[in-house]
């Protein structure tokens, strides 16, 4: 059970609240219509994640073995095995499209789309470098997305791409990792890894989060954004996101430690603290 519990990876699940972002941009959040779709929409989207999860997996095997930490994962450990494994990722799956379905039917193309791209992505196209990184941004679009659909709520093309722009930061940090492990080692854990160098990581990254705080500061100071939000300081608020970028390029760059996203969400306070404090100044301009 602890071990099925692991290969659906629930502490995941945390990045489906991008579901919740469109309906917090528009200033409905506290609208229980709008609320309780929006949690079985993210129910729906963390059952086909986790079968994803566990289709690559099976897929990545023999390659976690030779991680020094992936090698511990239920299916690279034995623990867990492959039959047992696409059990599981059927009993994820059929259930949480169905449920998509219920909801809305093109939130139920977005989930397929999402399920497909990913089946893709883990058959091959995670060893195409570059691509492997964009389809993983897609997610967290898609994510997003999905919550505006699920509602028929617009979302702000300035939030789709501050969303893709943050999730793609990301990416590129936990590929730095990959070629850290791969330089330490000499096994490559992925087959992108090998097109990589630090010296390309780190310049995408210095690209990627300078695009993010110019975008994020004409998102705040946009005519359709100071007209709908109604607020003239809205700008103030990017110093929560210059500091949770530094925090971050500080535990990749310095420390060494960007390998898990969420695992840095979950233990780091102060980017804890930069991302409290932007939600709660975005709640009090938007809700109070």
């Amino acid at each position: 059970m602890v071990s099925a519990i692991k290969l659906i990876r629930p502490q995941q699940w945390v990045k489906n609240l991008f579901l919740l972002i469109p309906i917090f941009f528009a200033g409905e959040i506290l609208n229980q219509e709008f609320l309780l779709p929006i949690i079985l929409g993210i129910v729906a989207f963390s059952l086909v994640a986790s079968s994803i999860y566990v289709i690559n997996d099976i897929q990545d095997i023999e390659a976690d073995r030779q991680h020094p930490k992936k090698k511990y994962r239920p299916l690279a450990s034995g623990q867990i095995s492959k039959t047992t494994g696409y059990i599981i990722f059927v009993l994820l799956a059929i259930p949480g499209l169905l449920l998509g379905a219920y909801l809305d039917i093109n939130y139920l193309y977005i989930l397929l789309f999402y399920f497909f791209l990913n089946i893709g992505y883990s058959a091959g196209l995670k060893r195409i470098s570059i691509l492997d990184m964009l389809i993983v941004s897609a997610g967290f679009v898609l994510r997003t997305v999905s919550g505006g659909v699920i509602v028929d709520v617009a979302i702000s093309h300035w939030l789709l791409i501050m969303i893709f722009l943050l999730s793609l930061f990301l990416a590129i940090a936990k590929r730095r990792d990959d070629v850290l492990v791969m330089l330490e080692s000499g096994v490559s854990v992925r087959k992108s890894t090998k097109n990589y160098n630090l010296y390309f990581i780190d310049s995408a990254l210095t690209m990627v989060s300078g695009i993010i705080v110019v975008a994020y500061l004409m998102y705040t100071i946009s005519p359709e954004v100071q007209e709908r939000i109604d607020f003239s300081y809205l700008y103030a608020t990017s110093i929560f996101v210059i500091t949770g970028l530094m925090r971050y390029l500080q535990i990749t760059l310095v420390e060494k430690n960007s390998s898990s996203p969420v695992r840095v969400l979950y233990t780091d306070p102060f980017i804890q603290a930069t991302l409290g404090l932007w939600v709660i100044s975005f709640f009090i301009i938007l809700y109070i």
